[in-house]
């Protein structure tokens, strides 16, 4: 399963999402950023790539709608609402992306 994470710049949340997952069996992780400074920036592939997408907050989600309407119709997106305060591999962001991430994989 291809899983993609998405925050803003893909500084802090979603990389941590991606540092979290990228070692378990039967995963295949990436995280990238919707803001055009983000340090790796969403692109069409990234979105073609992934089976299951987890989006920071809601504006990431209605971005990725914006930017590639075709490619998202068919896509599984899940908001995860996780503000923009926490640093790269803050405990308290880890265990807020596990507990909304693991019952998706779990399923």
């Amino acid at each position: 399963m291809n899983i993609l994470f998405i925050c803003s710049k893909n500084q802090w949340r979603s990389p941590t999402g991606e540092e979290i997952y990228r070692r378990h069996a039967g995963l295949n992780v990436r995280s990238r950023g919707t803001a055009s400074s983000a340090r790796r920036r969403l692109c069409l592939d990234d979105v073609q790539w992934a089976d299951l997408i987890f989006a920071m907050e809601n504006k990431h989600k209605q971005r990725m709608l914006a930017d590639y309407p075709a490619a998202m119709k068919f896509k599984s997106i899940q908001v995860l609402d996780i503000p923009d305060e926490y640093r790269f591999m803050d405990p308290e962001l880890v265990t807020l992306i596990q507990t909304s991430v693991d019952p998706f994989l779990d399923s």
